[in-house]
């Protein structure tokens, strides 16, 4: 290979790395949200907020973090649908249903999913990131910078559009995911009780907003890199 050869060589992959890094920031930066949110903090925040909606049915506040963490714990652990179905409420009765359970499966397999690829992408992300900081640093900080826009304009079309029309984004959203029909619940059912639309809205403004600030932290410090090195 010749010299002009591997210069070419060389800034393809650069290239690619830019182009990877730039792409799976946002991917990777709400992912994180959307863990810490899956957690105990999050929902003693939103069970106790004095607007949040009451359950019709009777579940006090007290009964949403008894019940509410089970659900949260399925998702994130190794165990099958059974650690939801062997559930009861104190009078004996099942907690779910078998349309609940069928859901919560499918919520577990796009959660696993979405997770071991935040984790593979997080990794190689890294090891590129490394690449760069060694070999290119200008290459770095712009693959950085764009990645924090693009964030930037994906967060903010996604708020406004959850502002201004949270049922068409929230249907939407399911039907990306889910089979038709599969998520769409009675209001007596446990997962809407526990989990109304409120809780998603709420969560969604959260991720959203702490995505945002994230982007416009690492907009801010990468132009002055650039501006500095450059």
């Amino acid at each position: 290979m010749t010299t002009a050869q591997a210069s070419h060589a060389q800034s393809a992959l650069q290239w690619l790395t830019r182009l990877y890094i730039t792409l799976a920031f946002p991917f990777l930066v709400v992912l994180i949200f959307v863990r810490l949110i899956m957690s105990p903090l999050y929902l003693q925040f939103e069970y106790n907020r004095p607007d949040f909606p009451a359950d019709y049915y009777g579940f006090t506040v007290q009964d949403r973090l008894t019940y509410a963490p089970s659900a949260i714990q399925y998702l994130l652990n190794g165990d099958d649908i059974s650690f939801l179905a062997d559930l009861r409420f104190p009078d004996g009765r099942d907690m779910y249903n078998t349309h609940e359970l069928r859901h919560m499966r499918d919520v577990k397999n796009v959660t696993q999913y979405a997770f071991a690829s935040a984790l593979i992408g997080s990794l190689i992300t890294l090891l590129l990131v490394a690449y760069l900081w060694r070999s290119n640093r200008k290459a770095l900080w712009s693959a950085l910078l764009n990645g924090s826009r693009l964030t930037i304009g994906i967060i903010l079309a996604i708020v406004i559009i959850a502002v201004t029309s949270w049922d068409t984004f929230f249907t939407t959203f399911h039907q990306l995911f889910f089979a038709g029909g599969t998520w769409q619940f009675e209001y007596s059912d446990t997962l809407i009780r526990l989990f109304p639309e409120q809780f998603w809205f709420d969560a969604s403004l959260i991720i959203g907003g702490a995505t945002l600030l994230v982007a416009l932290a690492t907009m801010f410090v990468t132009i002055r890199q650039i501006r500095k090195q450059f």
